[in-house]
C-alpha cells in the first residue's frame, strides 16, 4: 500500500462498548481503518453514504443481537442491495440453527462470543482475500469478466447475451467463488420482491446460464452442481 491510498475499511456494528473498541485496536493494527455503529438502525444509512461516496467498507463485522435492527435482518438486506460486500457476524449465540440461519442469510463467516481479537482478525483477512478471488483473472488463462453498469458478461470478450435473472445468479456466485448457494438463496437475489417460484425455477435459469457460458466455453463448466444443496462458482485450476 502506497501512503496515497487508503487502508481497507471495515464497519463494526456491535452494542458492547469494550469489545467494539478492542476489536477496532487490533483492526487499525493490523492496517485496517476500523469504524464502529453501535445502533442497528443506522447502519444502512451509514452504508449508502459512505457508498454514495466511494468510501464504502470492505467488510462488516456485524453483532447478532443490537438495538434497532437486529443482525439477521441486517444481514439479509445488506445481501439482497450489496452482494459482493463480505458479512462476518459476532453473536453470544452459539445454537446450531442461530449458526445455519446466519449463514443461509448469506454471511461469510460467523464468529461467537467469547473470542479472541486476533481471531476476528484472521478471519477478517480470510474472508477479503476469498471475495478478492472473484476480481481476479481465471487461473485458467481466461476471463469471464462482469460489466454491471451495462449488466453485461463477457467470456473473452465474448458477450454471453445473459437476462437480468442470469447476470444477477452469475454475478452472486462469481462474487464468492467455491461458496456453495442453496436454491432459496439464489432465489433471494433473482428475485427482490420475493415472489414466491419453485426450485425448478432456480434450476432452469442455471441450466441457461451454463448453456450461454458453454457456447462461449465448451470445454469448461465454472458453475457447478452441489447434489442436494445447490450450486457454485468454481473457476477451474
Amino acid at each position: 500500500m502506497t501512503h496515497t491510498e487508503r487502508p481497507p475499511r471495515v464497519l463494526i456494528v456491535e452494542d458492547e462498548p469494550k469489545i467494539a473498541r478492542l476489536v477496532a485496536d487490533y483492526l487499525a493494527g493490523s492496517g485496517f481503518e476500523p469504524h464502529h455503529l453501535d445502533h442497528g438502525d443506522a447502519v444502512i444509512p451509514w452504508l449508502e453514504e459512505t457508498r454514495q461516496a466511494g468510501e464504502g467498507p470492505a467488510l462488516v463485522l456485524l453483532d447478532l443481537m443490537l438495538p434497532g435492527t437486529d443482525g439477521l435482518t441486517l444481514c439479509r438486506e445488506i445481501r439482497q442491495r450489496w452482494p459482493a460486500l463480505p458479512v462476518i457476524m459476532l453473536t453470544a449465540r452459539v445454537e446450531e440453527v442461530d449458526r445455519l440461519l446466519g449463514l443461509e442469510l448469506g454471511a461469510d463467516d460467523y464468529i461467537c462470543k467469547p473470542f479472541s481479537p486476533r481471531e476476528v482478525v484472521a478471519r477478517v483477512k480470510a474472508v477479503l482475500r476469498r471475495s478478492q478471488l472473484a476480481g481476479e483473472p481465471d487461473p485458467a488463462g481466461s476471463d469471464l469478466v462482469l460489466d454491471e453498469e451495462g449488466w453485461r458478461a463477457l467470456a473473452d470478450g465474448h458477450d454471453l447475451g445473459l437476462t437480468a435473472v442470469e447476470f444477477q445468479l452469475l454475478k452472486v456466485m462469481m462474487h464468492a467463488p467455491g461458496r456453495i448457494f442453496s436454491r432459496d438463496q439464489l432465489m433471494d437475489h433473482m428475485y427482490r420482491d420475493h415472489r414466491i417460484v419453485s426450485e425448478r425455477t432456480v434450476d432452469s435459469h442455471v441450466k441457461k446460464l451454463r448453456r450461454k457460458i458453454a457456447e462461449a466455453w465448451p470445454e469448461r463448466e465454472v458453475i457447478r452442481s452441489v447434489y442436494g444443496v445447490g450450486y457454485k462458482y468454481q473457476p477451474e485450476a
